[in-house]
């Protein structure tokens, strides 16, 4: 939280910048629920293990229009035996034009997944459930602190200053 006086981030980009920015679309582009080891899963005691996986990635569609696509996978097991693997991909095209070139990767790294994100969250949740399983509620995501990380990966394997916004994050919660 900025100290008093000071200015967020976003509060900085918006007060800064006369960019505009448009949500087009949201929309599910592509999910999978599996229950490899059903009716035997339902029988054991409850005590999953969660690998929770995320993906993002950003493409120019048209010139200011972008397409930003969230991958969740969330593969939960009971020891070693799959209990259930539920993958979303959630989307969203966005209209971002006027915003300075430093700050399209922000936008479309952090930014757009955040928005993108309690989209996912309920997704999953709902098939979770309809599979037969307990509720599963992602916990919140920190989309600035996992592009910062990104950014200091890419500069580190690749020697660059900024990585391009067509590139790919990702990153794994357990």
């Amino acid at each position: 939280m900025p100290e008093p006086g000071e200015r967020s981030k976003r509060e900085s980009f918006s007060a800064t910048t006369d960019g505009q920015f448009a949500i087009h679309k949201i929309y599910v582009k592509d999910l999978s629920f599996e229950t490899p080891n059903s009716p035997a899963i339902f029988r054991g005691e409850w005590r999953p293990q969660l690998d929770v996986q995320l993906h993002s990635e950003a493409k120019r569609i048209e010139p200011d229009v972008y397409e930003v696509v969230l991958t969740v996978t969330v593969t939960t097991k009971l020891q070693q035996t799959t209990a259930f693997l539920v993958e979303v991909q959630q989307a969203g095209i966005f209209g971002i034009a006027g915003v300075p070139e430093g700050h399209l990767g922000p936008m479309l790294g952090s930014f757009c997944p955040n928005l993108l994100f309690p989209y996912v969250r309920e997704t999953v949740s709902d098939l979770v459930t309809r599979g037969g399983f307990p509720q599963l509620l992602l916990a919140p995501v920190n989309f600035d602190a996992l592009y910062a990380r990104h950014l200091e990966d890419a500069r580190r394997a690749q020697g660059r200053s900024e990585p391009e916004p067509e590139q790919t994050t990702g990153d794994s919660l357990h």
